[in-house]
């Protein structure tokens, strides 16, 4: 549930009316349910509660501060997979004792910064950054807290680019190396092995890959105290879907059945990492149409948020519902709905069943708070979108519209005579 909901004839957003919101703000424009990421959050952290938990949401999907500040001031804890995101969090008011650290590439630069702050644990990708963290913990003094991140080798049936638990990933360890890797980890003096990560993709509408996963980390759990480690923290990672169109994902309650009786019998907290879960359906970007354009081969509706404002449709060929934000009278017909981007692919949908939405009419793109801004570009130097949170009958800017200004904002000057050149030092 959403509290994006149609009322005489037009589209609100909680009690406020999306048109008149466009009209105040300008467009494109990112909108964001209050409600909605309160409901979200709460379901999918409850879900949990029968075990010692912490819910970690993955900045990537939505990393506005004003949504993070509200997840952590609900308790959420963080997933971060870049020193930006980390920044981010600790900004927000995360407390750093709830954040955990993923991703492949991790730079020196950043495991400094995290152990400055005092992370609760890194998930580790590979053996040369199991390294790397403890040579750089140690030249702070510090000992670094560390689970090693394992690749299961399981197919979460969802698109390519997001699986991230197959066997030709990046990602993770693999399975037939864990335990080996391990027993580096406990021999290495500035680390403290203190638990197992396993994240298997996005957008899994189904509980079967989960279970695998997990099943197989409760194998592994055994083995690696065997070792002489204190795994204190399962860390299950997150990926659990949202409907965009027909998809019936689980309900958290449901995903947590599932999963729970193998988690229990572990002895540990338990750690999950939602993202799209929470924000994706508590968010829409608002567009308004430009022109309408018909050829011999297509109907076109051309609007002014494109493939920098929104890539998902572009880059998976990913759904999105649309509606007009005022009832439109007509019949409905095919059309492409597409955006200023000088790309073919610029478009936000193919061949959908739409009426005529007059040019300076707007529409809104459905389920569009995670990975929607977060994954926007100045492509064609169009500065970003602004971001708007609704709270019942009011809204707040939680970020101004991009200028001109912003973008050329740390770029040198225009003339060759301006820059300044500077040699390199001597080797």
């Amino acid at each position: 549930m959403n509290h994006f909901h149609e009322r005489d004839d037009e589209l609100w957003c909680e009690g406020v009316n999306l048109r008149a919101l466009a009209r105040e703000c300008g467009t494109p424009l990112y909108v964001y349910s209050h409600a909605t990421l309160e409901r979200h959050f709460a379901a999918f952290d409850g879900a949990f509660d029968g075990v010692p938990h912490l819910t970690c949401y993955a900045v990537k999907a939505n990393s506005n501060l004003a949504v993070l500040g509200l997840l952590a001031d609900w308790g959420a804890g963080m997933d971060v997979v870049s020193g930006g995101e980390l920044f981010r969090a600790l900004r927000a008011g995360t407390d750093p004792k709830k954040i955990v650290y993923a991703g492949v590439g991790k730079t020196a630069r950043e495991i400094a910064e995290a152990l400055r702050a005092g992370i609760l644990m890194f998930n580790v990708e590979s053996l040369e950054e199991l390294e790397q963290i403890d040579r750089t913990a140690g030249s702070l003094g510090l000992r670094a807290p560390v689970a090693l991140r394992v690749n299961p080798a399981i197919d979460p049936l969802t698109h390519k680019y997001i699986a991230t638990g197959l066997k030709e990933s990046k990602f993770g360890i693999e399975a037939g190396r864990i335990l080996e890797t391990y027993r580096t980890a406990l021999a290495l003096g500035h680390l403290d092995v203190v638990g197992i990560h396993c994240h298997i993709g996005s957008q899994i509408t189904q509980v079967g890959p989960f279970r695998e996963a997990v099943e197989k980390i409760a194998d592994l759990v055994g083995q690696v105290r065997a070792l002489g480690a204190n795994l204190r923290y399962v860390d299950i990672g997150g990926g659990l879907g949202i409907s965009y169109n027909q998809e019936e994902p689980p309900e958290p309650k449901r995903f947590s059945a599932e999963i729970l009786p193998v988690l229990k019998r572990l002895g540990a907290t338990i750690i999950t990492e939602p993202g799209r879960v929470i924000v994706g359906n508590a968010g829409a970007l608002i567009a308004r149409v430009t022109y309408r354009k018909d050829t011999s081969a297509k109907s076109f509706l051309v609007v002014d948020a494109g493939m920098n404002d929104l890539i998902r449709p572009s880059l998976y060929g990913s759904y999105h519902r649309i509606v007009p934000l005022v009832k439109t009278e007509g019949a409905h017909r095919p059309m492409d709905v597409v955006g200023p981007i000088c790309e073919s692919g610029d478009f936000l949908a193919k061949d959908r069943e739409l009426p005529a939405v007059p040019p300076g009419e707007c529409v809104a793109v459905l389920s569009a708070g995670a990975y929607g801004f977060s994954m926007s570009s100045n492509y064609n130097s169009r500065p970003r979108a602004a971001e708007v949170l609704v709270r019942g009958d009011a809204y707040a800017v939680i970020r101004e519209r991009e200028s001109y200004e912003d973008l050329v904002r740390g770029e040198a000057g225009q003339r060759l005579g301006e820059l300044a050149f500077r040699a390199t030092a001597a080797r």
